[in-house]
């Protein structure tokens, strides 16, 4: 039985960082992974906030809603501490930055309802502002398009049908695109999620904190790791070890991202040392562990430079 992605989702799961000022987005440039400083209003970004050791403390989805306002829309569940950490780096730039999430609403938009708010799909990252909403479009699941709609909380909601909401949180995962959640806070390096495949990463722009690791895991031969999405027939945790049937000592990936899939059972994406990945059988946990099956990846992945 197929199940249609097809509707709109409330998703209460992300939460909304703003950044105002006249050096919102030079202030962002210098501390995340993509280019802000080349933001267009026509434009969005995925981009990650590193540890000076290159690890993700936190993924955003970043666009303009003018020219002196950025929102960054990241997981909930760690906005506060990212919030935080990301203030103690303003000092003397022109920018502030707030917990935004109470005044805005956000909406996950997939299917044939988006040609209907946003005229159609386009590509990820592509961003349209309708009056005061704003739509980012994402990169699709299993083919079907999707977008992120952000509007002051006072806006009405977009006309459309109902989206499961659990039905959305597939998607997220069907898109090979991980959102960092706090389990997995500096846990990856952003290569290790495929960022730098999917628009999270700019390696021509100027110094960020991790920016050295991250140049250097670029280099041919050294990117071990890679995101994967896969299968289980159980429920699985985020953070959960991942083991290779033929040595159940040494763990050989972590679970990233869980959603329960429609026909049944959990897809996640995981994070896998790519020979693991090549060799076969795998499970989550090493005692009485749940056996993964690798799916397609739905995007190709850069070659290392």
């Amino acid at each position: 039985m197929t199940y249609p992605l097809n509707g709109i989702a409330p998703l209460s799961h992300l939460g909304v960082i703003r950044v105002e000022g006249e050096d919102a987005a030079k202030f962002l440039h210098g501390q995340l992974t993509q280019d802000f400083a080349l933001l267009g209003m026509d434009q969005a970004r995925l981009a990650a906030f590193l540890s000076a050791k290159g690890r993700m403390q936190a993924s955003f989805i970043g666009f303009k809603r003018s020219a002196t306002e950025v929102l960054l829309v990241c997981s909930r569940d760690l906005l506060p501490a990212t919030l935080k950490r990301l203030s103690m780096f303003v000092l003397r730039a022109k920018a502030k930055l707030t917990d935004a999430t109470g005044d805005f609403a956000l909406y996950g938009i997939a299917g044939d309802a988006i040609n209907a708010v946003a005229g159609s799909a386009q590509p990820a990252w592509s961003k349209a502002d309708l009056g005061t909403a704003t739509v980012v479009h994402l990169y699709p699941a299993n083919g079907t398009p999707r977008a992120l709609w952000v509007a002051p909380a006072t806006e009405p909601a977009p006309a459309g049908p109902a989206l499961d909401a659990t039905l959305w949180l597939w998607s997220e995962v069907a898109s090979g695109v991980a959102t960092l959640t706090t389990p997995v806070v500096e846990a990856f390096v952003p290569q290790m999620l495929n960022y730098e495949s999917v628009g999270g990463v700019n390696f021509k722009k100027g110094c960020y904190p991790g920016q050295e690791v991250v140049a250097r895991s670029q280099f041919r031969g050294t990117l071990k790791r890679r995101a994967y999405i896969a299968h289980a027939a159980a429920e699985v945790a985020v953070g959960a070890e991942v083991f290779s049937t033929s040595d159940l000592e040494q763990p050989c990936g972590t679970v990233v991202q869980v959603a329960a899939a429609p026909g049944g059972g959990f897809d996640t994406i995981v994070s896998l040392q790519i020979s693991a990945a090549q060799e076969g059988a795998l499970q989550v946990g090493a005692a009485d562990g749940v056996a993964l099956s690798l799916l397609p990846l739905p995007y190709p992945l850069l070659e290392d430079i």
